[in-house]
């Protein structure tokens, strides 16, 4: 009887702006290509962020043999190189792997090989996998140098405005309480006080409330 190979699927964009159901596909790839999909990890934040609510999440979930599947690398990780070895180590510490389109997976034929030709295989992977993962850091970089460079340019003509802290911190605390975090460890994350997830989430939950009663009162009727 076959194996069933089993895959979670991880999914992110940087911005509440971005749209994420793009990348629903490649969990439909993965099902033709005959993986049993065990979960997949929705998220809004930064690659450059090693305390993802769902990214930990996934990695707490993670069984032996399991594969995990993204868009691209940098949706898995655009921290820098050190950082992001301590990420991947702690994928396969579970005994998973990633899979990743654009990154040459050589496991496959690494774990029939015997010998050196399993030591270089292995090798081979592990180093297009650095090189992979040092190129989206690379890029992270250039942008936020042609974003400073931009805003530098911006506020030469008088029309930067800056962003608001203030909203991105609420962005962050309404994130990690959807992924199952409590109001003590939301505050840590985020970097507020814990009164302050306390007000930002019962008003977030005061404004889901007003849509969902906007909603059902803007329905149309039954015969109307």
């Amino acid at each position: 009887m076959p194996t069933v190979r089993v895959a979670r699927i991880y999914m992110r964009v940087s911005t509440e702006q971005q749209d994420i159901k793009r990348q629903e596909e490649i969990a439909k790839a993965a099902k033709t290509a005959g993986y049993y999909v065990a979960g997949a990890y929705r998220e809004k934040a930064s690659g450059a962020r090693a305390d993802r609510p769902e990214l930990l999440r996934m990695i707490a979930d993670l069984q032996p043999g399991e594969v995990v599947i993204a868009e691209k690398i940098d949706r898995i990780s655009r921290l820098p190189l050190t950082e992001v070895e301590r990420l991947v180590a702690s994928i396969r510490h579970k005994g998973a792997r990633l899979a990743v389109p654009g990154v040459v997976d050589l496991s496959e034929l690494a774990g029939a090989a015997n010998g050196v030709a399993k030591i270089v295989l292995e090798s081979v992977q592990e180093m297009l996998l650095k090189l992979a993962l040092q190129m989206a850091r690379e890029d992270y970089e250039d942008r936020r140098e042609r974003t400073r460079q931009g805003i530098a340019l911006a506020r030469q003509a008088g029309k930067y405005k800056g962003r608001s802290a203030k909203a991105t911190t609420h962005t962050r605390i309404v994130a990690l309480r959807r992924a199952g975090h409590s109001i003590t460890k939301t505050a840590e994350l985020a970097g507020c006080s814990v009164s302050q997830v306390k007000r930002v989430w019962a008003m977030r939950k005061r404004e889901q409330l007003d849509q969902d009663l906007s909603s059902v009162t803007s329905a149309p009727r039954p015969g109307s």
